[in-house]
């Protein structure tokens, strides 16, 4: 895939993440926050096993994550965690205040996990642009939550 190519699937990405604020805020409200977000991981994980199937290697390729440490098989936990959190914030603050608040925290630890290395990033240093970036990324977050 492309620079272009994957900017453009990340773009839709980013913009159906929106969208799953406020849907599964009125999921929540309908049939209680923590079965909302089950229902929700339910229906990801049957689509996500379909298309697994259907990819290179199969769904036999997940035996290979046995060889890895714990922390990388992860991921669908930390999902579980935003989606749950999600369900509850996003009535105080607005789908825009949870988008922008995650957007700011994730470039935030990205930047850290790109400057020590973690979980195999390749170091990258933090620069003054880099910085100034977050800084007015968090003064939006405040901007957007007070409203």
């Amino acid at each position: 895939m492309d620079r272009s190519a994957a900017l453009v699937l990340t773009v839709v990405a980013g913009g159906l993440i929106a969208l799953q604020a406020p849907i599964n805020s009125t999921l929540g409200r309908t049939v209680g926050t923590f079965q909302a977000a089950f229902l929700s991981f339910a229906l990801g994980t049957v689509a996500l096993a379909c298309i697994a199937a259907l990819a290179s290697g199969g769904l036999d390729a997940i035996r290979d994550a046995r060889t890895l440490p714990w922390y990388y098989v992860t991921g669908g936990l930390l999902g579980a965690v935003y989606v749950a959190s999600v369900l509850v914030t996003v009535r105080e603050l607005g789908a825009g205040g949870v988008t922008a608040a995650t957007i700011a925290s994730q470039l935030t630890i990205s930047v850290l996990i790109d400057r020590f290395g973690w979980l195999g990033a390749e170091q990258q240093p933090i620069t003054a642009t880099k910085v100034v970036g977050i800084v007015l990324l968090v003064a939006g977050v405040g901007l957007v939550v007070r409203g």
